[in-house]
């Protein structure tokens, strides 16, 4: 029995050393653009019921955050789907990597904006930055298993924060902050992933 269980965690172990060398492609271009289509639609929705963010954060995030598990839940039924059928057998340990990765960051930046309204209002015009610049960083997490130009997407979730804190006061919560940002990023983001499938596919008929 003993050999057997050392078996068993040898295995696990392998199985996650080749997850680990293996790029993730459970994100489908598709639902990546529709999120950036949500952002956009979110920034217009601000735009007529927050049109003052600074005096209604409540309001504000509620919407933001709506958006986001909107998006997320989005993103991982596809994910769920899709890993299924181009890992196979290697579906779960791919799915709980990628998830583990971002996981830390999407914490973060569902907690931030609770912290967030408890102190001084006079703060809570960093929120759209300090989401941003969270953002980037499940991204740089991600990178490890995504295709090589998704560092450029945490480049520019990085800068797109940093920016935001730079506008200061009532400008940084403008809904083109948010709205712009994350229509762009995921724009580029599904556009990456579009197209290394396509490379992907092109490079498997070619040995088939």
């Amino acid at each position: 029995m003993t050999d057997l269980n050392q078996a068993l965690v040898d295995i696990r172990s392998i199985r996650r050393q080749v997850a680990q060398a293996t790029e993730f492609r459970g994100y489908g271009p598709l639902t990546l653009s529709a999120t950036a289509v949500f952002a956009l639609l979110a920034g217009a929705a601000q735009s007529r019921w927050v049109p003052e963010p600074a005096t209604h954060p409540g309001q504000y995030v509620a919407l933001w955050l709506a958006t986001g598990v909107i998006c997320a839940a989005l993103i991982a039924t596809q994910m769920l789907t899709r890993a299924d059928r181009l890992h196979s057998g290697m579906a779960d340990e791919m799915i709980r990597m990628a998830v583990a990765q971002f996981l830390p960051a999407a914490i973060a930046g569902a907690i931030l904006p609770f912290i967030l309204l408890q102190v001084t209002p006079a703060v809570f015009w960093m929120l759209p930055g300090l989401w941003q610049i969270i953002f980037s960083l499940g991204v740089f997490a991600s990178c490890r298993c995504l295709p090589r130009p998704m560092l450029l997407a945490g480049v520019w979730f990085l800068l797109t924060g940093f920016a935001c804190i730079l506008l200061g006061g009532v400008r940084a919560l403008a809904p083109a902050s948010m709205s712009g940002a994350y229509a762009v990023g995921m724009t580029f983001v599904a556009a990456v992933h579009y197209f290394y499938a396509k490379k992907v596919s092109t490079d498997e008929d070619k040995e088939l």
